[in-house]
């Protein structure tokens, strides 16, 4: 198993709820282990967001 560090930008005008659609783009990554927002933008309305995921070390190759 293998840990990554990402960092994903996340638009508020997305139609299902923010915490959701931050587990789904993270998801696209790995299996996230932990994140955070840690930037909000509110005239581009989007939310920068930093975690954790992990994978398998069949999938990272």
């Amino acid at each position: 198993m293998t840990t990554h560090f990402i960092t994903a930008e996340i638009d508020l005008k997305e139609s299902q709820p923010l915490q959701q659609e931050i587990e789904a783009q993270l998801s696209q990554h790995g299996n996230p282990l932990r994140w955070a927002v840690t930037k909000v933008d509110k005239e581009n309305e989007k939310v920068t967001v930093e975690a954790i995921v992990t994978q398998s070390d069949k999938a990272a190759k």
